[in-house]
């Protein structure tokens, strides 16, 4: 019986990588995807080997529609001889940047930038990979606390996320005829490199959050990684449309 396969875009680092690492630990062939870490991308793949799944990796720029239709090409072709696949089974779109900028401040390149890899991108590539994704397969779009609370010098990412939102409840309610079920998961403030690792390496940044969170303590990529696992598990086929904050109850 063929093992189930997940594309994970970003998944070279930050929480992609943490994503990719629980789902093989449950046995889940992993195709991930990179823009520029080359090496980091490799090394993760043989990581990945040692788990005992198959895993490649493919440069994907996903602020670049354009280069969608060569990237579905090389996925098929890649899913063919490494999988002895045609589909797939689960896409997390994963990949995406932060902006710190206040909203009065925000330059429009800046928009641009955000939309393209936060919005334009997972629309476009989702759409396109409709036809290598199986039947009654799951995707999981990322999303961000940002959304439910508001915080200074998020309001260009925190409008492509809701935007993202919405398009997943669209995303549920238009491939529910194939049974794909569509999420989006919204992490609360992680301990990773994101936006320059603020969050994990300012102590008066991390206490601050740790105070306004529930369960006491700063999100760690383990806890997305998981929550991830947990909507793509077989307990999470009856979930779809839904936005799943991951935040450990940050400002509730």
């Amino acid at each position: 019986m063929n093992r189930k396969i997940a594309l994970i875009t970003g998944a070279s680092r930050g929480l992609g990588k943490n994503t990719a690492l629980h789902l093989a630990a449950q046995g889940i062939d992993i195709i991930g995807t990179f823009n520029s870490k080359a090496q980091e991308a490799q090394a993760l793949v043989q990581e990945l080997e040692k788990c005992g799944v198959r895993a490649a990796m493919l440069q994907l720029d996903v602020s670049n529609s354009a280069s969608f239709e060569d990237f579905a090409t090389q996925l098929r072709q890649t899913l063919t001889s490494v999988f002895d696949r045609e589909q797939l089974d689960f896409l997390v779109n994963n990949a995406g940047i932060g902006i710190n900028a206040p909203f009065s401040e925000t330059s429009e390149a800046q928009f641009d930038q955000l939309c393209n890899i936060q919005l334009k991108g997972p629309f476009f590539l989702t759409q396109r990979l409709l036809p290598l994704i199986a039947d009654h397969g799951r995707i999981v779009n990322v999303s961000t606390g940002l959304t439910r609370f508001a915080l200074p010098g998020y309001a260009a990412y925190a409008a492509m996320k809701g935007a993202m939102e919405v398009l997943t409840r669209y995303q549920a309610k238009e491939l529910g005829a194939r049974g794909i079920r569509v999420n989006i998961l919204a992490p609360g403030a992680i301990e990773t490199d994101f936006g320059g690792g603020v969050v994990r390496d300012n102590a008066d940044v991390n206490d601050f959050i740790a105070s306004n969170t529930a369960l006491g303590r700063v999100g760690l990529p383990d806890d997305i990684g998981a929550a991830v696992a947990m909507l793509l598990s077989d307990g999470g086929g009856w979930i779809t449309g839904q936005r799943v904050e991951v935040s450990g109850g940050m400002f509730l």
